[in-house]
């Protein structure tokens, strides 16, 4: 929503696998928020905090996600069921469905995670982890449907 929290954590896990695969120049990662409220902010510190602990540095600045995106990217993911309807908003023609994805989509059938991914803003330490949790774990799911 505000890409302080969530979407600059995606980015930097997946980013870190493209990397570990050697796919750098092939991918273009980055994140973006459906509100401008952080915008040019870096990722929140507490994120930034937990996500260091499992090493992976989130050099991301806000910015807020724009129309000319549908075009940029091949997919577009969003964490939560409020962003996902803002996206289908904003692709007020129904051009881009096909490229919109929630993360949910890429977990595996069996995972035990929420149905969305919560904001951990306001969730304390648990919320940071449970949210790097989810990522780790759809992060592989979405680099294999980017490579097919």
């Amino acid at each position: 929503m505000g890409n302080i929290c969530r979407s600059p954590a995606a980015q930097a896990i997946l980013q870190y696998r493209v990397d570990q695969q050697h796919l750098t120049e092939q991918y273009f990662i980055d994140s973006a928020g459906t509100s401008a409220h952080f915008q040019g902010a870096a990722a929140d510190p507490r994120m930034q905090q937990h996500a260091e602990k499992r090493g992976y540095t989130l050099s991301s600045i806000s910015r807020q996600f724009s129309v000319e995106d549908f075009d940029a990217f091949d997919l577009i993911i969003p964490m939560d069921d409020d962003n996902f309807f803002q996206l289908t908003y904003l692709d007020n023609r129904d051009q881009y469905t096909q490229k919109i994805k929630p993360l949910i989509s890429f977990l595996p059938l069996n995972h035990h995670f929420p149905l969305q991914v919560p904001d951990p803003y306001l969730n304390g330490a648990q919320g940071f982890e449970e949210v790097l949790d989810m990522l780790q774990a759809a992060c592989p799911y979405i680099l294999k449907s980017l490579q097919s």
